[in-house]
């Protein structure tokens, strides 16, 4: 199995803190978001590669970061060549990217490196495996009024989707679906066709909700946190929360 970290986006809603430094190396609790990423990645035994997607502006700062980073795995960065907001791949596009340059032919996980979570890779792993199915990763989101922030599941009894949207209007249950991704080997080569197809390359939900129409795609709901650290709020809200304690990744 193969992992990529989604880091190649520009965080204009973070300004002024990422107009010169990556979203995902931004510190929680005295080190990179990412390294939080990296940690649960080396839990995973079926994992031998983590491949780093990012952007021309901060390429540089990836590399100098992996060479000190501690993990037991090889970390490749890549840059997907682009400068700015406006030329961006979109993440969908970047995981082609990945794909086409390092002719990926392996089961794949993608996780969104801006993503704080204290939910076990390893454990979403094991249920990917006793499914043999694609699967997306969900939480019950107790508030109403944020739901249409999310990508939204709807799921059968024994966790099959039926339905994914993402950012509904009107919310079809209170799943909540956040961005870290397990895909079979033979799905892999259904990103080009995706792509080709002239679906949406931005969102990473996109292509679940346009995969599970087209093959069986499961739903881990966690046990756990997840937050997306999108605006300065959120990101004060996680250091805060780290700050007093009241967050505790597991190893």
């Amino acid at each position: 199995m193969k992992a990529i970290i989604l880091a190649a986006g520009y965080a204009t809603r973070l300004y002024p803190l990422t107009r010169n430094k990556a979203k995902a190396l931004l510190p929680i609790g005295g080190k990179p978001m990412i390294d939080y990423i990296v940690e649960q990645m080396d839990t995973v035994a079926e994992l031998d590669e983590i491949y780093v997607v990012t952007n021309s502006r901060f390429a540089a700062q990836f590399r100098e970061w992996a060479a000190q980073a501690r993990s037991r795995l090889p970390i490749s960065i890549l840059d997907d060549g682009t400068t700015s907001d406006e030329n961006r791949r979109g993440a969908i596009g970047d995981i082609s990217f990945v794909i086409n340059e390092k002719q990926i032919d392996d089961e794949l996980m993608v996780v969104a490196g801006d993503n704080f979570f204290t939910y076990s890779l390893r454990d979403y792993v094991a249920y990917f495996h006793e499914k043999d199915c694609d699967c997306v990763c969900v939480k019950e989101w107790p508030d109403e009024k944020t739901l249409s922030q999310f990508g939204i599941a709807l799921l059968s009894t024994d966790g099959r989707v039926l339905d994914i949207e993402e950012k509904p209007e009107h919310p079809k249950s209170n799943m909540a679906v956040f961005a870290a991704y397990l895909y079979r080997q033979d799905t892999v080569p259904l990103f080009a066709e995706y792509l080709a197809a002239g679906n949406k390359p931005d969102a990473p939900g996109n292509f679940p909700a346009w995969l599970y129409r087209r093959k069986e795609v499961y739903a881990y709901v966690f046990e756990g946190e997840c937050y997306d650290i999108g605006t300065p709020e959120s990101y004060e809200e996680v250091q805060r929360l780290m700050a007093e304690g009241k967050l505790f990744p597991q190893k």
